[in-house]
């Protein structure tokens, strides 16, 4: 008979890999099933070509648009799940981001819990995700429990002058707070050596803050806990009444396999997550899985986001780049009342990522005008809010293919805030224009681009409304949670990576009490 287990958690990435740490030392079995395996290490990892012309480990999954038009989405399915490739900016959503905001495109609606219910978890994650950063600078900045654990990640020359010129112009420049494993202070005994190839690529050192080093493999540690990799679910099956889920369903290493628990936890990804739910289908939830609120898939959200580079009238020879952050503009600026977004630093341009992103216009261009280029670029990531609207959801065929309906919105924001840093750039010591890029997507960046998908799985108090109630448990199904960003009812304007990281702890500790 096959083994029964107290959790099943259906992927290792933000959400379900904390998870799994965080219920680790309770002494119940846990089964961790990840689709993908180790990502390997190697000295690919920090091939510029590799990653971004290659596309190494960006998975071969197509997923169509609302025009039926193909797309290649950059998703990576790895043991540490989108953690691995990211940029580990982990920022705390605003406090007023858990609030209803109205913006110009509409309305952003509120949470069913608090910040200040979030808040001693993202101090939790901010420990486990060895997050270096300087409380107070950031004038936007949520209210705290305690410091940053570790101290902010210094600027290099070129940076610092960015932070001095933005501060002297009455700017407000911040560290963002950084998940690595740096140690400045004794650089000899340092996990992280602060490399060029960092944000968008793994770590061959393992000194990236990402779910596979810091929760899959401590928890790991404890006998209770099993991860199997190459593990693909296919769908989820459940008692006569419908309420209880009784048979996880896929293949292990290509074989079918079937598991089973007491309790299901979905960690897939917000596009993923939704795709599992439709494909559950039976006929006490004709719609999918937890899905008599048809909400399932919908009010998918990813961030208007933007990947510009600026050229400084000097050589910029950062190597670490991504240390500064600025929300001066985060809730909007005189003359227009609406939020705008984020601005932090990215990761230093290198001449092969114009190549992966831009193959076809820099085709014919030299190689060293393309170094002259890279040479000179100061890297932003501007982040805007996109609203949750129920038409931009997921969908999914009879053979499981993905159709992401998507319609931007609150795009005058975004070009605020673009126009804005555009404005600004003769204060900064910079030529006064920005040339955009498609950072870490060969194409189809607008919809391809998803590495900050959220939404899908909302959460609230009304089960006609939303799929979760406040503890991430689906409204129709008792024993099925949702824990990674599907949970998002609205998506503010920092990356989401933290807020799941302390979402899954607090939905363990429920967890942990209902499972006694």
């Amino acid at each position: 008979m096959a083994e029964h287990y107290d959790v099943i958690i259906i992927g290792s990435g933000a959400g379900g890999g904390t998870l799994a740490r965080h219920l680790a030392p309770s002494g119940k079995k846990i089964l961790l099933l990840e689709r993908g395996d180790w990502l390997k290490r190697e000295p690919e990892n920090w091939s510029a070509e590799a990653v971004f012309i290659d596309n190494r480990y960006v998975s071969k999954d197509v997923w169509y648009d609302k025009r039926g038009k193909a797309f290649q989405p950059g998703v990576h399915y790895f043991v540490g799940g989108a953690t691995k490739m990211y940029g580990a900016a982990l920022y705390r959503l605003r406090v007023e981001d858990f609030a209803e905001r109205q913006h110009q495109d509409g309305v952003s609606p509120a949470w069913p819990i608090s910040y200040d219910e979030l808040e001693p978890y993202y101090q939790q994650a901010e420990e486990m995700y060895h997050v270096h950063g300087a409380r107070g600078e950031d004038p936007t900045e949520p209210p705290s429990s305690g410091p940053y654990p570790h101290p902010a990640v210094s600027h290099e020359p070129r940076i610092q002058k960015l932070a001095d010129d933005l501060a002297r112009a009455g700017y407000h420049p911040f560290h963002s707070p950084c998940g690595i494993m740096l140690n400045e202070a004794q650089l000899a005994f340092s996990r992280c050596c602060r490399c060029i190839n960092c944000d968008g690529f793994p770590c061959v050192l393992h000194a990236k803050s990402d779910a596979e080093t810091l929760a899959v493999r401590p928890a790991l540690e404890f006998p209770n806990v099993t991860l199997l990799t190459n593990a693909m679910v296919d769908r989820l099956e459940t008692s006569a009444d419908g309420r209880q889920v009784t048979r996880v369903v896929g293949t292990h290493e290509g074989k079918p396999a079937e598991f089973t628990g007491s309790v299901v936890v979905v960690s897939c990804g917000a596009a993923n997550s939704a795709k599992l739910l439709l494909r559950s289908a039976n006929d006490k939830h004709p719609r999918g899985l937890a899905n008599g609120s048809d909400q399932v898939g919908r009010n998918y959200m990813f961030h208007n986001s933007q990947a510009v580079l600026a050229l400084s009238k000097e050589p910029n020879p950062t190597i670490y780049q991504k240390t500064l952050g600025l929300n001066d503009f985060y809730f909007g600026m005189p003359g227009y009342e609406f939020p705008m977004g984020n601005i932090q630093m990215v990761g230093k341009s290198q001449a092969p990522m114009f190549r992966g992103e831009k193959p076809i216009e820099t085709l014919l261009a030299p190689q060293w005008s393309l170094e002259m280029i890279a040479k000179h670029a100061v890297d932003f990531w501007l982040s805007t809010e996109d609203l949750p609207r129920e038409e931009n959801r997921v969908t999914v065929d009879a053979a499981g293919t993905i159709t992401l309906s998507y319609t931007p919105s609150n795009t005058v924001a975004k070009n605020k805030l673009y126009g804005k840093l555009k404005s600004m750039l003769n204060q900064l010591d910079m030529h006064d224009h920005l040339i955009p890029r498609n950072l870490y997507m060969k194409n189809e960046i607008d919809l391809g681009g998803v590495a900050h998908q959220a939404g899908t799985c909302r959460f609230g108090s009304d089960p006609k409304s939303s799929v979760l109630n406040v503890n991430c448990q689906t409204h129709e199904v008792d024993n099925l949670y949702v824990v990674d960003t599907s949970f998002f009812p609205s998506i503010g304007a920092v990356n989401p990576a933290l807020t799941a990281m302390a979402n899954a702890l607090r939905v363990g500790d429920h967890l942990l009490q209902r499972l006694g």
